[in-house]
Parts: structure tokens; sequence; C-alpha cells
């Protein structure tokens, strides 16, 4: 597959805004002393699907995108997990 100067452009975009999102993030939960393991692999994954999910539409690429939307989604439920089980140690 041949990358055009525009797609190189907009891939790098994509994961400059990707990547920068992360330290917004990481300021909401200053009220929280840490996160646990599910709620940080949900972080992960829920980053890594973004950046696969614009990669596919940058290339034109159906299966990257949907790979990258499952993978989101994933992350997302996973982080929901975390959340949940932070709650419940809260109310203990």
């Amino acid at each position: 597959m041949k990358f055009t100067n525009m797609k190189r452009a907009g891939l790098s975009a994509a994961i400059f805004l990707t990547l920068c999102s992360l330290p917004a993030y990481a300021e909401e939960k200053q009220d929280e002393p840490y996160m646990n393991k599910d709620q940080v692999n949900g972080v992960v994954d829920e980053t890594k699907g973004k950046v696969k999910e614009a990669t596919g539409k940058i290339l034109n690429d159906k299966g990257l995108e949907t790979e990258g939307t499952v993978q989101k989604n994933v992350g997302k439920i996973q982080k929901g997990v975390g959340n949940i089980k932070e709650d419940i140690k809260k109310d203990e």
C-alpha cells in the first residue's frame, strides 16, 4: 500500500491527538489516588483502538477500522468494570 503525503500527515495527526489526550484523562483522575489494573488496561486498550480506528479511516482499510472500533469498545467495558470495582471498594 502506498502512502501519500496526505495520508501520512493524517495518520501522524491522529496518533498525535490520541497521545495528547492521555494527560487530560490523567488530570480528570487527580482526586483518585490510583487506578486499578482493569482501569489501566481499559484505558490502554481504548487508546490503541482509537489509533487503529483512525488509521483504518485514513488508509481506507475497513478491517483495521473495525478492529479498532472493537478494541476501543472492549477497553471502555474493561475500564467500566474497573470503575465498578473501585466503587465497591469505596463503599466497604
